[in-house]
């Protein structure tokens, strides 16, 4: 019996919950507003997409199907997995897409796949519905196709004329975990079509020798996701591959996606919690290196075995590992040094910087910035205020650990 269109948008929508790359920030700004068509990439939604910048990105996330040919161990889609099927034609995508937006429940689509008869079918029909949402309807909002790294290079490429961002999975941080739990993907393979995506974009963004102008490709850039905990790779191996995907492809993103064990319903088997706080850890660590001038060396040298401390941030962590660095003073030291300081973000660093210029800084002054005092009072000095011997406190790792709580047993 053939499924309604409601049963396989519940399907699908909540197959789509693994891909975990939808944010939009990084694209142009686009509104129909004043040119006429339909969507826009800018403003507020209703959905559970977030840009780094804290505004709520409403999305349509769905997958085109969770049918799959492919047998990859960590993936519920997996073609000997018993999850129920489902399937969209390109028609319905762009019908959904248009209904949800005239309705003010999303901003944009995110459309990914399993793979069908074959990587060019797939992505031709991926294709296909974000070329007639353009160029058919004027459809102006975000789209974010995840694209297939066997596909056609062409088919790529004019993926890049009408999606704002594309994403290529790296699968797992290693080529040995890839061939022991995918071996029907090639890691050569994906790392070929993250490069030449990247070369494209560049050739792309050089103006034209006659209009001067850049042609917009895939101008939010691209991304890539990494499963995390399904072929036991330490975190600094994963936080090592991230790094060298970042300086090889220009990456915008690397997304670290929690593997959850899925259950053999013949055994009825529960399913197990997904190391969430690990996940949450590694963005910590990603946005460190990112942003704040760490070496993944230096954030995983306080960890066992590369493993980053679960009860701790990173940059925390780092820092008590690190006492002979502290107290830093805030009305001398340089950014490099303050961006080190538990507590104190790029936003807060840059305001200090801008403050100190015409007076010394108290507690307060910070306080008045939204800084954390608890955090940072053991590792910095300012005017009126020495920490003492408080960096040298035993137990101040216990200052900052989560208390213990007691688990209910009902």
């Amino acid at each position: 019996m053939k499924k309604s269109l409601k049963e396989r948008l519940a399907i699908l929508s909540d197959a789509a919950k693994y891909d975990a790359s939808c944010a939009s920030s990084g694209t142009v700004k686009r509104d129909s507003s004043a040119s006429g068509g339909l969507g826009s990439t800018e403003g507020s939604g209703i959905c559970h997409a977030y840009a780094p910048d804290g505004r709520c990105i409403s999305l349509l996330k769905i997958l085109l199907t969770n049918f799959c040919i492919y047998d990859c161990a960590y993936c519920i889609n997996r073609s000997s997995s018993n999850v129920e099927r489902a399937r969209f034609t390109p028609e319905e995508v762009i019908w959904l897409t248009l209904e949800f937006y005239r309705r003010n429940y999303i901003e944009g689509l995110f459309l990914s796949s399993g793979i069908i008869r074959s990587s060019d079918h797939t992505m031709e029909d991926m294709v296909r519905i974000a070329r007639e949402l353009r160029t058919i309807h004027n459809f102006r909002g975000y789209i974010h196709l995840k694209t297939i790294p066997e596909a056609s290079a062409h088919l790529i490429e004019e993926a890049g004329l009408y999606a704002d961002r594309l994403s290529i999975n790296i699968e797992l941080p290693t080529d040995a975990g890839i061939g022991k739990f995918a071996p029907e993907k090639r890691p050569d393979n994906i790392r070929r079509s993250m490069g030449e995506l990247r070369l494209k974009m560049e050739e792309m963004a050089e103006p034209t020798l006659q209009t001067k102008r850049r042609k917009k490709f895939a101008p939010a850039g691209q991304s890539t996701q990494m499963i995390v905990g399904a072929d036991g790779a330490s975190d600094a191996t994963i936080l090592g591959t991230s790094a060298r995907l970042y300086g090889s492809y220009g990456l915008k993103r690397v997304y670290y996606s929690a593997f959850s064990p899925i259950p053999d319903s013949s055994k009825n088997l529960p399913l197990i919690k997904p190391p969430l706080m690990r996940e949450h850890r590694l963005y910590q660590a990603d946005w460190l290196y990112r942003f704040y001038g760490f070496d993944i060396g230096e954030i995983t040298s306080s960890g066992a075995d590369g493993m980053l401390d679960l009860d701790l941030d990173p940059k925390l962590a780092w820092a008590l590992g690190h006492r002979e660095r502290f107290p830093v003073d805030i009305n001398r030291a340089d950014r490099e040094m303050l961006l080190r300081v538990p507590g104190l973000g790029t936003k807060s660093v840059k305001s200090i910087l801008s403050a100190r210029r015409f007076r010394k800084l108290r507690l307060e002054d910070l306080k008045r910035l939204s800084v954390s005092l608890k955090k940072v009072q053991p590792f910095i000095t300012a005017e009126g205020w020495t920490p003492h011997r408080l960096g040298d406190r035993a137990d101040l790792r216990a200052m900052f650990e989560p208390k213990p709580e007691q688990l209910s047993l009902l």
